[in-house]
């Protein structure tokens, strides 16, 4: 395989939250191109696709998230969130977009849904609190009952009912949440709670009014109709709750069809399941998501290793597959794309799930890459920089430590307190198990990692100086009390379940920090990358990280990134990216090097 340019990887456009009208006649997606992102009206007729001028623009959702924008109850306009937080409603056909809300900019709607009849919107606002909106007459109430500390992704039933998923710290919402709700109609206060013994996601309600949600009462993340498993599998059907918007499943327009985003181990189907029967009937390879069917068509986001990131609509008679859109600006050529193995290493208690991407020009180099989170996993979508390192003679492997999401409840709830520990014995083993196997050599094997991966790939260097040739750590977290005490919300007490609760773990969170241990990673070559503006692992962690390691006699490179938050967002700057770890690499592990 030829270098791919770092170039190629890089550009593009973030498709997301698609979603067909009632009638099934049009179809809506979310386009950003270089920061600014637009919807796009695709009309079945051939007629092609136009861009509605939404001013001020719209705030999307990231890849199979959403939350950004809803149809009104008659398809002729769609109701937004805007980069100032407020909701707005624009016509489809043209015209000015009108304010709806008064809320921003410091605080920040999401999740819009229309309600009888589209006289009210209902909408969560901060990931805080459910509100209602009387299109009418421009007022808004609260529905909630301020019980819990976050609640997402409302739904109306067609009695006015309206439910959401709600939780309350320190549990994230993977730990325990549930479903409230709250009759609108009969104004009936508090909401009630329904019960759910561990994880629930996506509460909604069928045509026939069963309700629907996705838990993991019995070790999966299943779809549920009422107090019963639709099917049970030791498949995922959802992904974490990072964010508003998931729509990991869809009902056919009479409610006897479920089509499921099945997550196997990392890799992922497109299934529809019949109610009635429990019959499974596979669809599709690819990773799946966002889906909505109305009518004879089914519309979702797919995604694969050789599937560059799409917008697509299936007809359901048939199941004949179109694409809409694709997000890459470059051409790929099948062989520049390389499907991964699944990869089994035995661990201690049981067996550490990985993918291994091979490299035909492999000489013992190996990428150990290390996913964020940790409660998260690098399913098998397509990723460019995969195959920049391909082409460049390393094969990558992406481990999913303990604690990784797509494997049951059991798998993720095992870095709970051990965070900092049972990754990095993990990410060893991984190491470990591919030098034993002879696909990688000690010495050609360098890690990487970003931000919750990153502080894994610290931790691994420290605990075994002479398992990586080199680190590449983009915005990593290393000290684990500033993370606590100053993160953003969504994550200020996520380190009470995945370390323990201050103050009485104070310790435990010094040991576990490498920023409070530099001489041990003098040993390793570390190149860091962080955002100047990072609001999630604040840059003056590795700012201080650098200056301990280096005053320590370690090799360090700190590059802080200007403008850029937690991820690069600008291309320029994911070129640059690119180009210092190549840079890096091929000073650390030369490739006339032999072990």
């Amino acid at each position: 395989m030829e270098q791919i340019a770092a170039e190629r990887c890089v550009g593009g456009s973030d498709l997301t939250e698609p979603r067909l009208a009632p009638d099934g006649s049009l179809l809506v997606y979310a386009r950003s191109t270089a920061g600014v992102a637009t919807l796009v009206v695709h009309r079945f007729d051939g007629s092609g696709d136009t861009h509605l001028a939404v001013s001020p623009a719209l705030r999307p959702g990231r890849g199979m998230g959403g939350g950004a924008w809803t149809f009104t109850a008659d398809a002729l306009s769609v109701v937004y969130v805007a980069v100032d937080g407020n909701l707005w409603q624009q016509p489809i056909a043209g015209g000015p977009a009108v304010s709806l809300t008064d809320h921003g900019p410091d605080r920040s709607a999401t999740s819009p849904v229309a309600a009888e009849g589209g006289r009210f919107i209902v909408y969560v606002l901060d990931l805080a609190e459910v509100h209602e909106l009387d299109t009418a007459t421009g007022r808004t109430r609260r529905l909630d009952d301020d019980s819990a500390d976050f609640c997402m992704d409302p739904f109306v039933d067609a009695k006015g009912v309206a439910r959401w998923m709600a939780w309350n710290v320190p549990d994230m919402p993977w730990d325990n949440s549930r479903t409230q709700c709250s009759d609108r109609a009969a104004g009936t206060a508090p909401p009630r709670a329904v019960a759910s013994p561990s994880c629930v996601q996506q509460p909604r309600v069928l045509p026939d009014g069963s309700p629907i949600a996705v838990r993991d009462d019995r070790g999966w993340l299943n779809i549920w109709i009422g107090e019963s498993p639709l099917v049970e599998e030791p498949f995922e059907h959802a992904g974490p709750s990072w964010g508003p918007g998931q729509r990991s499943y869809g009902w056919s327009p009479k409610g006897d069809f479920i089509a499921v985003a099945r997550n196997e181990g990392g890799f992922g189907r497109l299934v529809v399941v019949e109610i009635a029967s429990g019959q499974v009937t596979e669809v599709a390879r690819g990773v799946h998501g966002q889906l909505s069917w109305e009518g004879d068509r089914l519309a979702a986001i797919r995604t694969g290793a050789r599937t560059p990131t799409q917008v697509v609509v299936y007809r359901t008679d048939s199941w004949e597959r179109t694409s809409v859109a694709t997000g890459t600006a470059a051409a790929w050529a099948p062989h520049e794309m390389v499907e991964p193995e699944a990869i089994e290493v035995p661990v201690s208690d049981g067996v550490l799930h990985a993918r291994l991407y091979r490299s035909d020009g492999s000489d013992g180099r190996l990428i150990v890459w290390l996913h964020g989170g940790p409660t998260d996993q690098w399913m098998v979508t397509f990723m460019p920089r995969i195959s920049f390192w391909l082409s460049r003679g390393w094969s990558v492997l992406v481990p999913d430590y303990r604690g990784s999401t797509g494997h049951g409840r059991w798998y993720q709830q095992a870095l709970s307190g051990r965070w900092g520990e049972l990754d990095v014995a993990d990410t060893l083993a991984a190491a470990q198990f591919a030098h034993a196997a002879g696909w990688a050599a000690r010495g050609r094997t360098v890690v990487f990692g970003s931000s919750a991966g990153g502080f894994t790939a610290l931790g691994a260097v420290a605990a075994d100086p002479e398992a990586f040739a080199a680190a590449v750590l983009l915005y990593p977290v290393s000290d684990l009390i500033e993370l606590a005490e100053h993160s953003h919300r969504f994550e200020r007490h996520y380190t009470d379940s995945l370390v323990g609760p201050l103050p009485d773990a104070v310790e435990r969170y010094r040991e576990r920090s490498p920023g409070y241990h530099a001489n041990r990673l003098v040993r390793t070559p570390l190149l860091i990358m962080h955002g100047a503006l990072d609001a999630v692992v604040p840059v003056r962690q590795s700012q201080v990280l650098a200056q301990r390691v280096q005053t320590a006699g370690g090799d360090v490179q700190l590059h802080v990134v200007a403008g850029e938050g937690h991820g690069f967002r600008q291309a320029e700057h994911q070129l640059d990216e690119y180009r210092r770890a190549e840079d890096f690499l091929a000073r650390c592990v030369p490739v006339a090097f032999r072990s």
